[in-house]
């Protein structure tokens, strides 16, 4: 399928960690690691949420949802159950590495496919946009996804990739590092519960909202002039140093980018040089998210 249509779509998931957290401290344990609020998530629909390091950068990022007398979780780094475990103390906590049990489908639009094999479904808001997770036992992935076939296109990595960029989401490895506050990579309404209590990295967070100050933020970044962006590449203004390209793509006839811009220099409408490996300066207009193209 191509990268404009993407009215009736559904993406493999598969790769990413998942975890259940099961036993009778496990409510208060994830709200005490999580950024939003567990108690909001139920067995059919999920929420987004961050791990934090106690200088309020990620440690991870996540989707979670309720399962009988547990909570499943997909995430990303591959390292987070042993973050999340290394803050068991006497808590009656179990995490377990489900990752190579189950399979993950997103499917996106309110319509839900027909299915031959039972399955958990999950409502989740993935991409700016309505969609259901499909949790599935790894014997049925197959099957399954030749039943999604039938009704909706596949998106593959490459086609998923451009939607991702297109809808500004931060993705973990590119956006999503160690280095980066949450509230930087535009993750404040949808992952942080400033009403929760206490969890690793709340204080930096709260004095953030308070301030109102962020030394960078994630922008969308349109080539002025057409040429490819690349990701890594640095961005400048005269020869100040104010961010990085974080992903690129080609979208519907248009270079495109997301990239950290330092407060500043930041607002939309504003212009900036992407620089290339050659040296030579790509101008780039700063552009609100999600792309309208």
């Amino acid at each position: 399928m191509t990268a404009q249509s993407r009215d009736r779509v559904f993406v493999d998931l598969s790769t990413r960690t998942k975890l259940r957290v099961s036993g009778a401290d496990r409510l208060r344990f994830l709200n005490g690691q999580l950024s939003n609020d567990v108690r909001k998530a139920n067995e059919t629909r999920a929420i987004e949420a961050c791990v934090l390091n106690a200088k309020g950068k990620l440690d991870g990022h996540l989707f979670l949802h309720a399962a009988g007398d547990s909570f499943l979780l997909d995430a990303e780094p591959a390292t987070l159950q042993s973050r999340l475990e290394r803050y068991i103390i006497a808590d009656d906590v179990v995490i377990e590495d489900l990752t190579s049990q189950w399979s993950i489908f997103h499917v996106l639009g309110d319509s839900l496919p027909k299915l031959s094999d039972p399955t958990r479904v999950v409502f989740v808001n993935r991409f700016r946009r309505d969609g259901h997770d499909i949790w599935v036992e790894s014997a049925q992935r197959d099957g399954i996804a030749a039943d999604l076939s039938k009704e909706f296109d596949f998106c593959d990595e490459n086609c998923a990739e451009v939607f991702r960029i297109e809808r500004g989401i931060p993705r973990w490895g590119r956006e999503l590092t160690g280095e980066i506050i949450p509230v930087e990579a535009n993750l404040e309404a949808r992952s942080i519960d400033y009403e929760k209590g206490c969890y690793i990295g709340q204080e930096v967070i709260s004095r953030m909202k308070m301030s109102g100050q962020r030394n960078k933020q994630l922008c969308g970044l349109v080539s002025v002039e057409n040429l490819p962006l690349v990701a890594g590449g640095r961005l400048a203004v005269e020869d100040k140093d104010v961010g990085w390209i974080t992903s690129a793509t080609r979208a519907r006839e248009r270079e495109i980018a997301l990239g950290y811009v330092k407060r500043g220099f930041n607002s939309v409408g504003s212009r900036v040089n992407a620089i290339t490996a050659e040296k030579a300066s790509v101008p780039v207009e700063i552009v609100d998210l999600p792309f309208t193209i």
